[in-house]
């Protein structure tokens, strides 16, 4: 059995568009559920998806623990070996507060990888295969959210392209979300179920599509 590990914020840990914080969809609903029934019983999938968590940035209202870096090392250590880390997030760092770019949300994620590589969670003491998903753009209307991602829409439209390059110079995998599903306008940044349907669905094929070798 191979084992996936994703990680990411509100829109790996399922939540609601224009719901609450623990409103979230159920486990064959959300993108990491619909990927292991795409995979198959062969497939581990691990969901670790937090609201609010960012790449490698201390959150000074919502608190330190939402800083991605601080608990990635952890959660792949109680989970290893692990075959493939798939890292989904930038949406949270682009919030007014950090006033980051989208090159160095990218950068953050770049950091994730490097740490990845650095603990060699995979199998016999490997770096296991790693995934970059860029999330889709955020829409122009985020309703009560406008503030707290005041500038955020714009910066969102280059992630995908900052991810990219970030992937393809640590030779890493790489998966645009945009190409296959959009954020709900209930609330302008989450993903609702027929999003989640069509990534997980997506996913599964760029994971299958990895080439992986015979046991």
């Amino acid at each position: 059995m191979r084992t996936v590990l994703c990680f990411g914020d509100s829109n790996t840990y399922g939540q609601i568009p224009g719901r609450g914080p623990l409103d979230r969809f159920g486990w064959d609903q959300r993108w990491p559920g619909v990927m292991q029934a795409e995979l198959g019983p062969g497939w581990h999938i691990i969901e670790e998806g937090l609201s609010g968590r960012t790449t490698v940035r201390d959150d000074p209202i919502e608190g330190e623990h939402k800083n991605g870096r601080r608990y990635l090392k952890p959660c792949l250590q109680s989970h290893a070996p692990v075959d493939l880390v798939i890292l989904m997030l930038g949406t949270n760092d682009l919030k007014r507060r950090f006033s980051q770019p989208a090159s160095e949300v990218a950068m953050g994620i770049g950091c994730l990888v490097h740490d990845t590589k650095e603990l060699m969670p995979g199998r016999g003491g490997h770096v296991p295969e790693i995934m970059i998903v860029a999330p889709p753009p955020m829409l122009e209307d985020l309703r009560e959210w406008a503030s707290i991602f005041d500038g955020a829409p714009e910066k969102s439209h280059r992630l995908g392209l900052e991810f990219e390059v970030m992937a393809d110079s640590l030779e890493v995998h790489f998966f645009d979300a945009a190409t296959v599903c959009a954020c709900d306008p209930a609330d302008g940044f989450h993903l609702g179920a027929s999003a989640h349907a069509a990534l997980g669905q997506a996913l599964a094929r760029e994971v299958q599509a990895i080439g992986w070798p015979a046991d």
